[in-house]
């Protein structure tokens, strides 16, 4: 019985072929399309405004001014923004971590007025006028804090993500009352969780700075 398969011309292969089938329904597809997009309206664009007036009328910004690591700083916040995001995305402070963002990690402890503070669970705006101090304004590489010179010492960081807070909790702990022991230190820095586990390494660090004293 003769075969009744058929064979392509000469000039056409069986990739060229399927290729040009393709291309058939790429262009039957994309016509309405293209179509449409020849026919739509431009939209004009909207006219930019200035930035104080954006940030007032949009985004309900008002005037507050604080004293940060020693620096009077005259700013323009959300009225909802937290002492935390203020610091790292106004001010470009960002030695001061968001962990939890809930108050439960630490990582973001910087002092107001001498005592420290979870900054992720204030206003910025609740602080005008307070003397607020970060982890870049307790220390420079050429003059360190004892308390950070000793967590070096004693390798009191692994990652390092919470160290800056640990640090600003440690050096507020050398004002505050605390029993001479180990256990003592464990309790008054319990606010600040090390994912790491170089709990053993920060209370030797503290206990260092504290018989130094």
């Amino acid at each position: 019985m003769p075969s009744q398969k058929k064979s392509l011309p000469a000039h056409l292969s069986r990739r060229s072929f399927l290729s040009s089938l393709g291309a058939a329904g790429v262009v039957a597809s994309a016509g309405p399309v293209l179509a449409t997009a020849q026919t739509a309206t431009p939209v004009a664009p909207m006219a930019a405004s200035s930035t104080s007036e954006t940030m007032e009328t949009i985004q309900g910004a008002i005037p507050v001014s604080l004293r940060v690591n020693g620096k009077r700083l005259d700013l323009q916040v959300d009225p909802r923004t937290t002492l935390l995001d203020c610091l790292r995305e106004t001010m470009s402070l960002t030695g001061t971590k968001k962990g939890c963002d809930h108050g439960q990690c630490g990582a973001c402890t910087v002092h107001v007025n001498g005592r420290r503070i979870n900054s992720c669970l204030t206003l910025a705006v609740m602080h005008e006028g307070d003397e607020i101090t970060t982890i870049e304004g307790l220390g420079q590489p050429d003059s360190l804090h004892p308390v950070q010179a000793s967590f070096l010492k004693h390798d009191g960081y692994q990652c390092g993500y919470c160290t800056s807070g640990q640090i600003m909790s440690a050096a507020a702990l050398l004002k505050e009352k605390c029993g001479p022991s180990d256990a003592d230190v464990k309790e008054l820095m319990s606010g600040n969780i090390c994912r790491c586990g170089a709990y053993p390494n920060i209370v030797a660090a503290i206990q260092d700075v504290r018989q130094q004293a």
